[in-house]
């Protein structure tokens, strides 16, 4: 499940994601995860779930704030009180359902590279660094997706603030 964020704040992410990931080692586009995994066989329990969760918020802010470390890549830390309240909601409503990762502290970020020697990601931290300054982004809707062994299967758009699900684009 991910967190659907305004169309400037995606193609930004994504151009970086493309030019700093290595050829061929990603699947996916740039995305804030909100749950690596959820039980399929309860999709039509958590979706209605989740669409009630989505109705209950408008469209809100996002900062990101800073850039951070992954060791072997870089991502870009955000701020909201607002997605750590959906997540925190979601997660107690969905605990016993949840697995370990799912289950910890949740640190919302976008990565934008992965899978590259120490050394490169700590230059490429250092040089987003020198031209990085905190900026808005909005949260629009949640995302549910299916895992199919390599690529990813989108399933269904939960937009926030909307309380009818036939009418989300």
């Amino acid at each position: 499940m991910t967190l659907e964020i305004d169309e400037t704040a995606q193609a930004r992410f994504d151009r970086e994601r493309a030019a700093l990931f290595p050829p061929g080692r990603t699947q996916v586009g740039a995305h804030v995860t909100l749950f690596h995994a959820l039980p399929g066989e309860r999709e039509p329990e958590l979706t209605a779930e989740l669409a009630l969760a989505a109705a209950a918020r408008e469209p809100f802010p996002v900062e990101v704030g800073e850039l951070m470390s992954l060791g072997r890549g870089v991502a870009y830390r955000l701020r909201s009180a607002e997605l750590l309240g959906l997540h925190r909601e979601l997660q107690t409503l969905w605990w016993d359902q949840l697995g370990p990762q799912d289950r910890q502290g949740y640190r919302p970020h976008v990565t934008v590279q992965n899978k590259v020697s120490p050394e490169v990601a700590s230059r490429t931290l250092g040089e987003l660094r020198q031209r990085f300054a905190p900026f808005p982004i909005t949260a629009r809707a949640v995302r549910l997706w299916r895992y199919d062994g390599g690529p990813w299967t989108f399933r269904e758009r939960f937009a926030l603030g909307c309380h009818d699900r036939r009418s989300m684009p």
